[in-house]
């Protein structure tokens, strides 16, 4: 069984406040609810911090895993990862039916699976993960210039003019914050056990928020919605 830390847990739960808080700005706003004028840190900046905590936790979680039972590590992971990514391909099915401006096709739920697959083979690395986690970033900037006119790369990071999608993660360059987080977790957590002290405080609320993350994500919009479409 994989041992739990509580600051990974927390540090997960405080990262699933700060995503329900945006989404009920940006429902608020999107249904016409209350109009938010908070400008570009907010509304660009601040969710992809939030999501950067997400994913460099995720690479963390996965040496650990790896580090409390190595047998049938691969198959747990892959697994996993393909329940995360079918969760991420209904809400394209959802998206697509009913929002269809914005229908998200490759979103973090999409890399979130996919990632975790990819990353299988690296778990075990530690310099070499955090050069190639660099060489993703760069990829990534460098994908981000390129004009295409098609969308069958958007889950690579060639994304067509004028696309425009509520949720878009692609493999570069935020492949490159999991494998940081490999880095991380190889760093911080080699063999399983912490390699720093610190003072375990009491945040219940947020270790259970960070232990049951996907659930939360799964079902806080379509209750923020509901509770917003109420209101307006």
């Amino acid at each position: 069984m994989k041992k739990r830390f509580f600051e990974i847990d927390a540090a997960r739960g405080a990262a699933v406040v700060l995503m329900i808080l945006f989404h009920a700005a940006f429902d608020a706003n999107y249904f016409g609810v209350y109009r938010l004028d908070l400008g570009w840190v907010f509304w660009f900046l601040f969710p992809r911090l939030i999501a950067s905590v997400f994913i460099i936790l995720a690479g963390v979680s996965l040496t650990l895993n790896y580090n409390s039972s190595k047998k049938g590590f691969e198959k747990r992971i892959f697994r996993r990862g393909m329940v995360i990514f079918s969760f991420g391909l209904v809400i394209t099915a959802i998206t697509y039916l009913f929002l269809p401006k914005g229908a998200i096709f490759f979103g973090i739920l999409h890399f979130m699976g996919i990632s975790a697959i990819m990353a299988i083979p690296l778990v075990k690395m530690r310099k070499k993960a955090l050069l190639l986690g660099i060489a993703s970033l760069l990829a990534g900037g460098y994908l981000q210039t390129v004009d295409v006119n098609f969308p069958w790369l958007l889950w690579l990071g060639l994304m067509p003019e004028n696309f425009y999608t509520f949720d878009y993660f692609p493999i570069f360059p935020w492949f490159g914050l999991m494998l940081s987080g490999i880095f991380a977790g190889n760093k911080f957590y080699a063999g399983g056990r912490r390699k720093f002290k610190i003072k375990e405080r009491p945040a219940r609320l947020l270790t259970f928020l960070g232990r049951n993350s996907l659930v939360i994500y799964l079902v806080h919009q379509p209750l923020l919605a509901a509770l917003i479409l109420v209101l307006r």
